[in-house]
């Protein structure tokens, strides 16, 4: 009878599996209504049987409290001249009290976590943390790639130094040797005099004309130094207030993990 009864409850619960998957598959192939429809429908099941378990609670109280008010006063009029009795029954009042506190501790927390995770679903999505992650890494790999070229640069540029020092370099002894030879031929006649100088001219009108050109460079490359500190003073704003926004998204989620672990 026992084996019977164990199989009728099995058959009993797999009836109510099969009926419940059933009624998910009529709502999955569902083409008339849509999935909000149908869980809209399941909410009000739900709200449904809550309040029907509520009155059944409320039911079950009142029923429940003449039932213990009678079970404690047998109980003292059965261990009233029995000294260990009447302790045991003092221990079990303890108990009842304790369990008691327990249970409503257990319901005032089921509460919070209900008004918790209502106003949780009500909140707006946050970023998983493995989003935040990759935005760093991403972040990190950028700068490493901008140091890098930086890198490149300045040796490019060390190298493009010792190149135009030598050509220089190369200009200054020509220009010696070409001097010196017409300096000896402006020692001879007028015309190797005109000659020395219409060279002198040309020289100081080069020499001007180099200032000019570098000073030029300089005035550039500083109009394009502020121009990427501009830049950067401003990248440099905006990372800032999306890493401060991230850092405030991570610090709202790990204080909504902290409540959930509390509650």
């Amino acid at each position: 009878m026992e084996e019977v009864n164990a199989k009728t409850s099995e058959l009993k619960h797999l009836e109510e599996e099969l009926k419940l998957l059933k009624e998910a598959a009529d709502m999955a192939f569902d083409v008339h209504h849509s999935v909000e429809f149908h869980l809209e429908k399941l909410n009000e099941q739900v709200d449904v049987r809550k309040h029907h378990v509520g009155e059944l609670t409320s039911q079950w109280e009142a029923v429940r409290k003449p039932l213990e008010e009678k079970k404690k006063s047998l109980q003292e009029s059965v261990y009233a001249n029995n000294p260990y009795a009447q302790e045991k029954l003092q221990k079990l009042k303890d108990y009842e009290l304790e369990k008691e506190s327990i249970l409503s501790e257990i319901q005032k927390r089921e509460e919070e976590l209900s008004k918790l995770s209502t106003g949780l679903e009500k909140q707006p999505k946050l970023s998983s943390r493995r989003s935040y992650i990759e935005r760093v890494k991403e972040i990190t790999k950028n700068s490493r790639k901008q140091e890098a070229d930086i890198e490149q640069i300045l040796k490019d540029t060390r190298e493009l130094q010792l190149e135009s020092n030598s050509i220089q370099e190369r200009l200054h002894r020509t220009y010696a040797v070409v001097d010196e030879m017409v300096f000896r031929e402006a020692k001879k006649d007028a015309v190797g005099r005109q000659a020395y100088r219409i060279l002198t001219s040309i020289h100081e009108s080069f020499e001007q004309i180099r200032e000019k050109i570098l000073a030029t460079d300089r005035t550039r490359r500083e109009v394009g130094e502020l121009e990427k500190k501009l830049a950067a003073m401003a990248s440099r704003s905006l990372n800032v207030d999306k890493l401060q926004a991230d850092l405030d998204a991570i610090r709202r989620e790990n204080e909504h993990l902290e409540k959930c672990l509390r509650g």
